[in-house]
């Protein structure tokens, strides 16, 4: 089955520009997983903007499904990945001026240093994601430094479908498709998010090799006008069709 990872780095943003406890994420992603989120994704930046430590502590605790713990491939973040043990660990490049991560980690050019990095995380018993474009030579060093699965990007191709231009949506559709393709076929694992909305999930979801997406700000987003259940029903229910194949049920 097609796993539904979902985000709630985006109540804690809403949180920490007023300050205070409220909305908690953690009860976001309990609300989550009663709707039938698979796993719960909290990315800690460096910077604190919106996931916090005590976030971290809270969800471990209190979660019955796996935290995907996003991560920037810091000393500091593997000392606290080591410290809590989460499911899984997904390194994620990350800039202080960005305002949502931008495109995938660079692992052909530091392939070294990350196989080196992610070594203790696998032993400690996570499983370790690494989020890149949808590139070969990135997928090939991702298999190389002993990466479990990737995730590929699919903001590009969500981006160029809210801009309305299809033909570049398309090229870029038949390069995740290509690409999930062949992670597949070295043993990777595969995931994909980024962007994703109930508009642009179906071909993404169609993509037999993929196991699991994870979305966040749009969920987030929506479960604020319809609420989280129904949010993330919906979501599930146009994965569930395009995995099947089913166009009536993607209307």
């Amino acid at each position: 089955m097609l796993r539904l990872g979902v985000n709630i780095d985006h109540v804690a943003t809403v949180r920490n520009a007023r300050g205070g406890a409220y909305p908690d994420p953690v009860r976001a992603a309990l609300l989550a997983e009663a709707a039938g989120a698979d796993g719960i994704t909290a990315h800690l930046r460096e910077d604190r903007r919106h996931i916090m430590d005590a976030d971290i502590e809270n969800l471990m605790a209190s979660l019955g499904v796996p935290l995907n713990f996003e991560m920037a491939a810091t000393d500091e973040m593997q000392a606290i990945a080591l410290r809590h043990k989460p499911h899984a660990v997904c390194i994620v490049p990350e800039k202080r001026e960005e305002k949502t991560t931008e495109g995938g980690l660079e692992v052909a050019r530091e392939e070294n240093r990350l196989a080196h990095y992610i070594a203790p995380l696998r032993d400690a018993g996570c499983r370790v994601s690494i989020f890149i474009a949808a590139d070969r030579p990135q997928i090939e060093a991702a298999n190389r430094i002993g990466a479990q699965v990737i995730e590929l990007h699919t903001g590009a191709y969500c981006d160029f479908h809210a801009e309305g231009d299809f033909d570049a949506r398309d090229k870029e559709l038949a390069r995740l498709t290509e690409m999930a393709t062949y992670a597949h076929s070295l043993g990777l694992e595969v995931h994909a998010g980024h962007g994703l909305t109930y508009d642009t999930v179906g071909p993404i979801a169609a993509l037999p090799e993929i196991m699991e997406l994870n979305i966040g700000h749009f969920l987030m987003g929506e479960a604020m006008f319809v609420g989280m259940e129904l949010a993330i029903k919906e979501m599930r229910r146009l994965m569930d069709a395009a995995r099947k194949g089913d166009p009536k049920g993607m209307e």
